[in-house]
Parts: C-alpha cells; sequence; structure tokens
C-alpha cells in the first residue's frame, strides 16, 4: 500500500501559518489541461495566485484540488488548482514558504502547449502600453 502525499498537508499548513501571522499566502502554479485558471494571466506556462482570505471565496483545500472563487479584472470566476500542479507556496511579504518538484507527466506538458500558445498570441494582438511619463521632476499643479 503507498502512502499518500504529504503535499497537501504541507500546503494547508503553511497557507494556515501565513493566515495566523499576518502574511498573504501565494501559490505558484505550473499550468496544464488540468488546471482551470484564467488563461490569460499566465505566463510562461505558470500563474502565481493569492490565497488570502481577502482574496478568495470559497476556499477548499484537499487533497486532490484547491478549489476557491478569485476576482480578475473585477470578475469573479471560479479555480480548481491540481495540488501536483503547485510548485511553490509562499508568504508575499517575505518570501517565508516551500517549493516542490513538479512530476510532469508528457501529454500533460504537451497538452497545455497549444493554450499557452493561444495566450502569448493573443498578448501580441494586445494594444501597446502607455508611453512613459517624461523625464525630470514630477510637477503638480493646483486647480483653483
Amino acid at each position: 500500500m503507498e502512502l499518500p502525499s504529504t503535499k497537501p498537508y504541507l500546503l494547508r499548513a503553511i497557507w494556515e501559518w501565513c493566515c495566523d501571522n499576518g502574511f498573504t499566502p501565494y501559490i505558484a502554479v505550473q499550468v496544464d489541461t488540468r488546471t482551470s485558471v484564467p488563461r490569460e494571466f499566465v505566463r510562461d506556462g505558470q500563474i502565481v495566485l493569492n490565497l488570502g482570505p481577502d482574496a478568495t471565496n470559497k476556499l477548499q483545500m484537499g487533497n486532490e484540488l484547491i478549489e476557491f472563487q478569485a476576482r480578475f479584472g473585477g470578475v469573479a470566476r471560479q479555480l480548481s488548482v491540481p495540488i501536483e500542479q503547485v510548485s511553490a507556496i509562499y508568504a508575499r511579504e517575505n518570501g517565508a514558504g516551500m517549493a516542490f518538484e513538479i512530476e510532469s507527466s508528457g501529454d500533460a506538458a504537451f497538452a497545455d502547449a497549444p493554450a499557452v500558445a493561444a495566450v502569448e498570441a493573443s498578448e501580441e494582438e494586445a494594444p501597446p502600453e502607455p508611453p512613459p511619463p517624461e523625464g525630470g521632476r514630477p510637477k503638480l499643479q493646483r486647480i483653483k
């Protein structure tokens, strides 16, 4: 009989430690086809998510999945992350936490390639960023 993984227990423990000490728990996730996250925020096949109580609703950290609701750009979304795809959990304020090995399954990595490529293609079509402000000292103007 194979022992269950300690990873979900460690994730829950570090999440609780962060919350008890006033820190914001973040997780880094390797995105694959089973990961349900907003694809427009995926960068290089990875997304970082805030799991703090103020940022999530209906958070459930089970032994197989982390499921919760979160807002992205003011729109509520349902997220689902397989525990095995979590590569790290840490406190945003000081970086204390734990990193994990991601056991890559060949078909999951290749199956996600089109989705990531589609996200990268949509990024190229995005409108250009506004130009940076002109150099020099900032100017404060009083309006009467």
